[in-house]
């Protein structure tokens, strides 16, 4: 069968590194093709050398699936990116990419798990914190996410905000459901696996509601190496390899003039220079 490539961003923590690659060989115990997986940065190993594993054995198709929760600049153009640059290195090589996770009804439901693990309940207010991005329809996207919890549960309402390159942060999605009325606030990051930004987020919760000790806050877990994650990658890939491939383009700013983003339609993609691929020695500050 096609080997699977897993494509993640990379991240500084190590704990949030193994999560990716416990996930890896989860997903691998559930098909009958070789699996592998790599990070675009920040973390080994680089996606180079997980391509140098499956085509070793002459592979040269593969199925490539992003492992991100929505389809910012990372799917969008830098996995892709670097996916060329390993095809120029191994002639022949062809890659049948995947689309991100999105808001599928595993994910919502993951997250619905992970809501009634922090102890929401009918009365509990949720702020959905994502990662953030320069990508409008990425950060509609958490809007959306945000939305369907709000009408696939009996929650009163779900907030949402970022912790990074994107308004509301955190603090200010925080003020935003005490003035709503908040008895109680489930915070529930937006992230597959642990690391900085997903602790930074706990971090500014905790700080908040120091600072606010009428309103009681409690911090979800992040999605995590699970089952339902991993049947979720394999449905991508046999999505992947059969064509079916439904990407959100119709608010792409690479593909359409947005106000504000005009000057991004077309634009080159080019991959991260990991520091563990060999063929690129100086260091890459993102």
């Amino acid at each position: 069968m096609t080997p699977l490539l897993i494509a993640g961003h990379g991240t500084a923590d190590a704990d949030g590194a193994a999560d990716f690659l416990r996930l890896t060989a989860r997903v691998a115990a559930r098909l009958d093709a070789p699996v592998g997986g790599g990070f675009i940065e920040l973390s080994p190993p680089p996606l180079s050398d997980a391509v140098h594993a499956l085509v070793a054995n002459g592979s040269r198709r593969l199925a490539a699936v992003p492992l991100t929760l929505v389809a910012a600049g990372h799917a969008k153009g830098d996995i892709p990116a670097a996916l060329a640059r390993e095809k120029s290195r191994h002639p022949g090589l062809t890659v049948a990419y995947g689309r991100p996770l999105g808001p599928h009804p595993t994910v919502l439901e993951l997250l619905r798990e992970r809501l009634a693990a922090a102890g929401c309940d009918a009365d509990t207010t949720v702020l959905l914190v994502g990662r953030g991005s320069t990508d409008p329809d990425a950060n509609a996207e958490v809007a959306k996410v945000a939305r369907l919890l709000a009408e696939t549960t009996g929650l009163s309402t779900v907030e949402y905000a970022f912790v990074s390159l994107a308004l509301p942060g955190v603090p200010a999605g925080l003020d935003r459901c005490r003035r709503l009325g908040a008895a109680h606030v489930v915070v529930l990051p937006y992230f597959l696996f642990t690391g900085v930004l997903p602790r930074r987020v706990v971090a500014q919760a905790h700080d908040w509601a120091a600072a606010h000790p009428d309103v009681p806050v409690t911090a979800a877990e992040v999605i995590g190496d699970c089952d339902g994650l991993a049947d979720l990658v394999v449905e991508r890939y046999h999505e992947a390899l059969a064509g079916d491939i439904r990407m959100n383009c119709d608010a792409c700013v690479y593909r359409i003039a947005m106000p504000r983003h005009d000057h991004r339609v077309g634009a080159a993609q080019v991959p991260h220079h990991h520091p563990d691929d060999p063929a690129h020695t100086h260091a890459h500050a993102h």
